[in-house]
């Protein structure tokens, strides 16, 4: 799927990523790059012709980092392995919010549901067990649908942290809880 990148390329894409995933497509800017990397612009143009190759590359780069992510969330056993798995994969859930933040570019919105498919996927098959939802698999499909949006909707670099994940999945399971113990959807203040 993605052609493996020169041990050359390798700063280039791994700052040009971490860039893009916290200030996202106006933070590729080739002379900060190239400042940053102690290197010439022309180093760059030499390697990925313009921006637009650049990003491809990026987003090419993205989806194989979305398959690692995969892997490791369909062997989550607990919400703390999950969890850990996102705290590792910080900048790749940060490049993923740029993609969502930006999809009225095409390739950004094809790329952030491509990503979407691999992984949700993989955590769609140890979801609801990780929720103690493993007898209601519908509804634990609903609950991670709006559960991804709301995440993506939350996520800074400051939020995305292990004490941030916990609260919100301790939110989340006490949701789970009061549901399975009421019947009914619980009000966001705890109400029914």
């Amino acid at each position: 799927m993605f052609k493996m990148i020169s041990e050359k390329q390798r700063p280039w894409i791994e700052l040009g990523y971490q860039s893009f995933a916290y200030e996202g497509p106006q933070g590729l800017k080739v002379e900060r790059l190239a400042h940053t990397l102690e290197k010439n612009k022309s180093s760059f143009y030499h390697f990925f012709a313009d921006l637009e190759v650049f990003t491809h590359h990026l987003l090419r780069y993205h989806l194989t980092q979305a398959d690692v992510i995969a892997e490791k969330e369909a062997r989550c056993q607990t919400i703390d392995a999950f969890i850990e798995v996102l705290v590792t994969h910080k900048i790749d859930l940060l490049f993923n919010r740029q993609l969502r933040v930006h999809r009225e570019n095409p390739d950004f919105q094809k790329v952030f549901c491509q990503t979407n498919e691999v992984t949700g996927a993989a955590i769609s098959s140890v979801w609801p067990a990780l929720i103690g939802l493993d007898q209601h698999h519908h509804l634990a499909q609903m609950v991670l649908k709006h559960s991804i949006e709301n995440f993506y909707l939350q996520i800074t670099d400051e939020t995305l942290n292990r004490t941030w994940l916990q609260q919100y999945f301790d939110e989340l399971l006490l949701l789970i809880r009061e549901f399975k113990k009421t019947g009914q959807v619980p009000a966001l203040d705890g109400t029914v």
